[in-house]
């Protein structure tokens, strides 16, 4: 069964991936009719979540904001498929590093390095960012349960000699390379709800406290990887700019959590400029009512 729908559904993907950019943004706004008009896919939840955090805007602006990002989410759906066949040097032109000295001086350091960044943006473009350095990269994923459609992402998000692993699987491999000394740019999304569990750290994001993915700063310290936070801006339909911008070069010597609070910050401000390139479909403050007496 997986079998047959990977056969159905790809080549419809393919087509897709070839269209202009003019056409692929037609397609766009007519999938936006349906996905926010007719289905109104997971509106109460991207409402809720703007509500809880912008509990100081009105009801017009939450619909201003829900609209617009809508018509973003369609557009990176498109983009996503249209990673398919694009071209190095095209997607090098809508998605651009400001500072590609910033990644030279991370991969010439003597150790592997991490960078961090949220569901904002262009998360899935920033994989030609490993055509401006030679050293592989290293991206931590969720797998697809239909395999056939798992091997798709994959073979998409490793075309700039990247390695995909699962998040079940990373630690362990990190680990491995670290022994062998074989460098690595390491890229976490970290602004994910983890699971809950005892000893989940809590902290503060978006003025509400929810437990946080501190994976990238735990690695970041054990290994002392120099750490830094992948800044994307979105400047029209289908071009976006790129920043690095230093955690820390010593992150053994970094107060605990205080990486992932500088990420959480950083994060926001963008998200306070311009709510509307955030990924509000996802529920990342599921567990804000869970929250213990206690908070890190």
């Amino acid at each position: 069964m997986q079998l047959i729908a990977y056969i159905l559904i790809y080549p419809v993907l393919w087509l897709i991936s070839i269209l202009p950019f003019r056409l692929l943004y037609a397609l766009s706004d007519v999938v936006y009719f349906f996905i926010y008009r007719i289905f109104g896919y997971r509106k109460s939840i991207v409402k809720g979540n703007l509500k809880l955090v912008f509990p100081n805007k009105s009801e017009r602006e939450i619909n201003t904001i829900t609209k617009r990002f809508y018509k973003h989410l369609c557009d990176l759906f498109l983009e996503m498929i249209k990673t398919l066949s694009i071209s190095k040097s095209q997607l090098n032109k809508r998605f651009v590093l400001k500072n590609p000295e910033k990644i030279k001086a991370l991969e010439s350091s003597q150790s592997s390095s991490i960078l961090m960044f949220g569901h904002y943006a262009s998360y899935e473009w920033s994989i030609v960012l490993q055509s401006h350095i030679n050293i592989p990269g290293l991206v931590l994923y969720k797998k697809i349960a239909n395999s056939y459609f798992d091997n798709l992402v994959r073979r998409i998000r490793s075309k700039y000699n990247t390695e995909l692993v699962g998040s079940k699987k990373a630690i362990g491999r990190i680990k491995e390379l670290d022994k062998k000394k074989d460098k690595r740019m390491i890229a976490f999304l970290s602004d994910q709800s983890p699971k809950m569990r005892a000893n989940n750290v809590w902290l503060n994001f978006m003025g509400i406290t929810v437990p946080s993915f501190v994976g990238a700063e735990a690695v970041a310290k054990k290994y002392n990887y120099p750490i830094g936070f992948l800044k994307i801006d979105k400047l029209k339909r289908g071009h976006y700019e790129a920043e690095i911008i230093s955690l820390s070069e010593n992150p053994k010597e970094e107060p605990d959590f205080k990486i992932t609070e500088k990420f959480n910050r950083l994060l926001e401000a963008q998200i306070k400029a311009r709510p509307e390139f955030y990924l509000w479909t996802h529920k990342r403050w599921k567990h804000k009512d869970k929250v213990p007496n206690k908070t890190a």
